[in-house]
């Protein structure tokens, strides 16, 4: 079991890169000297900063009606009480000239991964984060267009966006009680500025932390199983929802929205795989998506999967 050679690795203290699906079924623990054997290239840096380019990419628009069925099956299990919020993402074609190893040398991002040459993702959000026996998460949940006058206060006010936040922050709270103790939201529902392409975003997030045992390392893998896969980008109730998606997304997500993270022998950091370009038949593929709710409007949220879609 790949969760029981995590346990053992950072039971040693030893430095490892992990990954996984969305399901949290496929898991992979490459060694830092392994790395460049394996065609893998990572990079976690919290000051990261944007540097403008002109590459580009151009998307093939996802067709709208195509999108609004699925959103209306999401609405109608809502209705029928099978979930709560339901993050629905789907794959939009992008032509560029650049190469995965290309984009991956130039995106700027709090979390930066290439896979081979089948994926790379540059994600703003955290999973969890592990240092001096506390664990913590950071939601993001809730994305506007920064250009939109009075845009901060209009996305923390709006009624969806704020049901929306609720639902996942709590979700989380209750995954980290699983494995932690003093598990509390230390801020709630917060901006931060992400730079998406030739637009800036605002992305709305949460931090959530809790306490852990002083011998957390030795558990590391069954830690990570149990909070697998990440609430922020399935949805309420985990389990069934997991499900739904299966059903209604109709593509497979792969790696995309599983997660990421270096143990460095002391402390973890990890991040969910969200702005996320595959690979496939020489084609590239940008998979995105957002939270749905019962007051989520089908346009509105078919914008905001165009306005992931972005080489940071």
């Amino acid at each position: 079991m790949v969760f029981e050679k995590i346990n053992a690795l950072a039971k040693q203290r030893k430095p490892f890169l992990f990954m996984s699906d969305f399901k949290g079924q496929r898991i992979e623990v490459i060694l830092p000297e392994d790395l460049e054997k394996a065609d893998i290239e990572f990079c976690i840096n919290e000051n990261y900063s944007y540097k403008k380019h002109p590459h580009l990419l151009k998307t093939k628009s996802l067709d709208f009606k195509q999108y609004k069925k699925k959103f209306n099956e999401v609405i109608e299990k809502i209705k029928a009480g099978e979930t709560y919020v339901l993050n629905l993402t789907q794959p939009s074609e992008i032509q560029t000239h650049l190469s995965l190893k290309e984009m991956y040398k130039l995106a700027n991002a709090h979390y930066k991964l290439r896979y081979k040459d089948e994926f790379i993702c540059f994600s703003p959000e955290k999973f969890i984060q592990i240092k001096e026996n506390t664990i913590h998460t950071f939601p993001m949940k809730g994305t506007i267009d920064a250009s939109i006058e009075n845009a901060a206060q209009k996305i923390l006010t709006d009624a969806k966006e704020m049901a929306e936040h609720i639902m996942i922050v709590d979700l989380l709270r209750n995954d980290l009680s699983i494995v932690a103790s003093d598990v509390k939201v230390e801020k709630f529902r917060y901006i931060q500025n992400i730079q998406a392409g030739e637009k800036q975003l605002l992305q709305v997030s949460s931090h959530i932390s809790g306490s852990l045992k002083e011998d957390w390392q030795d558990n590391l893998g069954s830690l990570l199983k149990s909070l697998l896969p990440a609430g922020s980008i399935s949805g309420a109730p985990k389990k069934s929802t997991v499900q739904i998606i299966e059903n209604i997304e109709e593509y497979e997500r792969g790696f995309f929205s599983g997660v990421f993270g270096f143990f460095d022998g002391k402390t973890l950091d990890s991040g969910v795989m969200i702005r996320f370009i595959e690979k496939n038949d020489d084609k590239y593929f940008y998979k995105s998506g957002g939270g749905i709710t019962l007051d989520s409007n089908a346009k509105l949220e078919y914008n905001e999967l165009q306005d992931k879609i972005y080489l940071p």
